[in-house]
């Protein structure tokens, strides 16, 4: 920077901003302040960097963000604020702000976030770039948490939803994948177009084809009229492709070329039809390892990955369980019709002292299940089947989560545990099994052969 850098303190605060002045200022910052929206439009052409409360007299911080983003070079604007949800988040930065952080403040990071603002202003942070001049944010559903990993899927969402580039999300199964598909469709400017879901795993590769492509009458046996494909209904919204890496070689070199040339043909007629659709593509597998392995393609990798979305483990951010809790009791108390409001500290902590190999689908799971159960208004530990002895009801043990020797097991074990017992409990019926696990029939014919199961296994 060749000259000192001046900075705008936008808050209501006569106390935040004073606190803020002294600190900045010992920093070799030139600092002034403005306490109102108008005043913080007024005041923005003269600054470097602007940092911006939203709750403020005269105007929001938004309408501060929106004013600026007129402008032909605005300040580089960091929200401080103490709203902590996602769709503030997802909003600011759609409208160019560089770094969402919340009150109260760890004065260190405010200083970095300062100084790394500052660097880059002459390119520009790409966040910035993204900017969107639509109105109110419409999302299905919520992603919720408070720990520093979601509050970055909150950001990549606000970033990725202002681009039509293809984005891969990365995560274990029941991490919530789908949810953060659908968030960027309906935080962009296509939402109101269609969204079009295909499970990879749930159809078999010739039958996949047909669906993503579409056919013509004739084109096989059993196609007695034409039929349109995902490609061609998804239009200019959103094709999401579920489980990626499970669909056949062959497949991928078609995908490939639909990707690449963005032309396609339904099966049996050469006409070639536009794709107009943003792709967003998810898996739990490891793809890199794939690729090194020969089972997935690498240049179909990299057009897919494009951006990527990596989703955290449940177990990687257990402070958010309590959140979570919340927002899926109020989910399922909605879905069957109950009204449990309280969950007991004990449960709490059971639920928090959990592994969770099944990640948050099956934290919803745990908890509907529980709320069934429950004979009023309240969810206790007795009602949670992990982390302790197994409840009256209980025969299978399911809650015993420890050896007989008192060692955790580990993930592992856990899942191939937990296997084993459907197995058992459906006689290896493998449909009835899938349906109680959530996974595909290749992907549970591949868990039973890593982890060597036979019909003879036991339960415990």
């Amino acid at each position: 920077m060749s000259s000192v850098s001046r900075i705008l303190i936008v808050d209501d605060d006569r106390s935040i901003r004073r606190t803020l002045e002294k600190f900045l200022g010992g920093e070799g910052y030139e600092v002034s302040t403005a306490q109102d929206a108008p005043g913080a439009v007024a005041a923005a052409d003269g600054a470097d960097l602007m940092l911006l409360d939203l709750g403020l007299p005269g105007g929001s911080g938004f309408d501060v963000l929106t004013a600026l983003a007129e402008r032909t070079r605005p300040p580089t604007i960091v929200v401080v604020t103490a709203r902590d949800d996602m769709q503030s988040t997802v909003k600011a930065i759609q409208l160019g702000a560089y770094e969402y952080l919340v009150k109260p403040l760890d004065i260190d990071r405010l200083g970095l976030v300062v100084r790394r603002a500052l660097a880059s202003r002459d390119t520009r942070d790409h966040l910035e770039e993204f900017v969107s001049r639509s109105a109110e944010t419409r999302l299905v559903g919520d992603i919720l948490g408070k720990s520093a990993a979601i509050r970055d899927v909150w950001k990549q969402i606000g970033a990725v939803s202002t681009t039509r580039a293809p984005v891969l999300i990365a995560g274990e199964s029941g991490t919530g994948k789908e949810l953060v598909a659908r968030a960027i469709h309906f935080s962009s400017a296509d939402r109101e177009r269609p969204f079009v879901a295909v499970n990879c795993t749930a159809l078999a590769q010739g039958v996949l084809e047909s669906e993503l492509f579409g056919h013509v009458k004739g084109a096989f046996t059993g196609a007695i009229a034409d039929r349109p494909g995902r490609f061609e209904l998804a239009g200019r919204g959103t094709l999401f492709l579920d489980e990626i890496a499970e669909i056949s070689l062959e497949l991928q070199a078609k995908l490939l070329r639909v990707v690449q040339e963005r032309t396609f043909e339904r099966v049996g007629d050469a006409r070639p039809l536009a794709l107009e659709a943003r792709i967003i593509a998810a898996t739990h597998r490891d793809l890199p390892a794939m690729v090194a392995k020969g089972t997935f393609r690498e240049d179909l990798f990299y057009r897919l990955r494009v951006v990527e979305i990596t989703l955290p483990p449940l177990r990687e951010r257990v402070s958010d369980i309590p959140v979570l809790v919340e927002g899926l009791l109020a989910k399922i108390n909605r879905d069957l019709d109950k009204d449990v409001r309280y969950v007991t500290p004990a449960a709490i902590a059971r639920l928090s002292a959990h592994a969770w190999p099944g990640n948050v689908r099956e934290l919803e799971n745990m908890l509907t299940r529980a709320v069934v159960l429950a004979k009023g208004d309240v969810l206790d530990e007795t009602l949670l089947p992990i982390g302790a002895a197994a409840p009256a009801g209980d025969p299978a043990g399911h809650g015993a989560e420890a050896d007989a020797e008192g060692a955790l097991p580990t993930l592992r074990e856990i899942e191939r545990r937990h296997i084993a017992r459907v197995l058992v409990h459906t006689e290896w019926n493998k449909r009835r099994a899938c349906a109680i696990l959530d996974i595909s029939r290749p992907t549970l014919d591949r868990k039973i052969e890593e982890y060597g199961l036979r019909r003879e296994e036991p339960t415990t």
